[in-house]
């Protein structure tokens, strides 16, 4: 299994916040489901085993569950969320925010009659953007839902987390306990070169034996429209893109378990797999370490993204 994993927040619904050119993309829900499947696959040939969706993803799960069940490959790693719904509805030009947020019992367990279908496969189960703001680490009827389903499947219990307040998330959802047992084993966080405030208690988690996945590596597509020079220079000196650079650098900075590829294509995937050909040095890894943001100034861009 590759250290790159394909989380499928774009391939499953028209329009997400990704900065890219949408001009010539045909966004019907039949082109999508083709190109998630041939992702999948292609993926899958590529190495990768292990892949992230979630029921706010559009037809992601669906189409994720399908590939899984035709190809029935027996060594992928399936994992999903649970909290937010897909509103739009495949509506282009959809008004409002397009997956809306609820860390209820009654979601967890509506979304869950779902998701459980892609058992055995399904090997983690996640809360989807948990926040202080939302309650979810303190609901007992949630905490213990989760615990059931972990003893009864068998499954990784996780969250995911996004926003200023990621490390006070991750800090709080470490040391819940249900039954005198740890509930969370698998940590979903957005770390990349821009937005590094959660280092410190990545490495904790990781030296705890947590696995630890990483998503929003190439930060929405971000480092095309704003590239520090070192990223350039990077890139240049080992001849691949500077998506290559920004993903071998949370591999060489944290090792994580996993760093997950947003990837809608294959040649950005193929691009992004080139980050496992290489190795940066301590002192590209201290350079790149510079050019992060704070955190505030980081989400506040990223929220401002539109959804095309």
């Amino acid at each position: 299994m590759t250290k790159i994993g394909l989380g499928l927040a774009a391939l499953g619904r028209p329009e997400y916040i990704n900065i890219r050119d949408n001009n010539k993309i045909d966004k019907s829900e039949e082109a999508f489901k083709n190109n998630a499947y041939e992702m999948l696959e292609t993926a899958y040939q590529l190495g990768i085993r292990y892949f992230d969706t979630a029921p706010s993803y559009g037809k992601g799960e669906h189409f994720l569950h399908e590939w899984q069940t035709t190809q029935n490959h027996h060594d992928t790693t399936l994992a999903t969320k649970w909290g937010y719904t897909y509103v739009a509805n495949w509506q282009l030009g959809f008004k409002g925010d397009h997956e809306v947020k609820e860390h209820s019992i009654e979601k967890l367990i509506e979304q869950w009659e779902v998701s459980k279908k892609m058992l055995p496969h399904l090997k983690v189960y996640q809360i989807h953007s948990a926040t202080i703001e939302s309650g979810v680490l303190e609901n007992d009827k949630v905490l213990k839902k989760l615990a059931d389903i972990k003893r009864n499947t068998g499954l990784s219990i996780g969250l995911t987390t996004s926003g200023t307040q990621q490390s006070e998330v991750l800090n709080e959802a470490m040391q819940i306990k249900v039954n005198g047992q740890f509930l969370f084993d698998v940590f979903q966080v957005t770390y990349n070169v821009f937005e590094q405030s959660t280092y410190n208690i990545l490495v904790e988690l990781i030296k705890n034996e947590k696995k630890v996945i990483i998503k929003e590596g190439v930060a929405n597509g971000r480092i095309f429209n704003y590239t520090p020079s070192i990223l350039n220079e990077l890139a240049t000196k080992y001849n691949v893109g500077i998506d290559a650079i920004a993903l071998r650098f949370i591999i060489d900075r944290l090792n994580p378990s996993v760093v997950l590829s947003g990837a809608f294509s294959k040649k950005q995937l193929k691009d992004n797999l080139k980050a496992l050909d290489f190795k940066l040095t301590n002192k590209e890894i201290q350079k790149l370490t510079r050019i992060k943001k704070e955190s505030s100034h980081y989400w506040k861009a990223r929220k401002s993204l539109i959804w095309s």
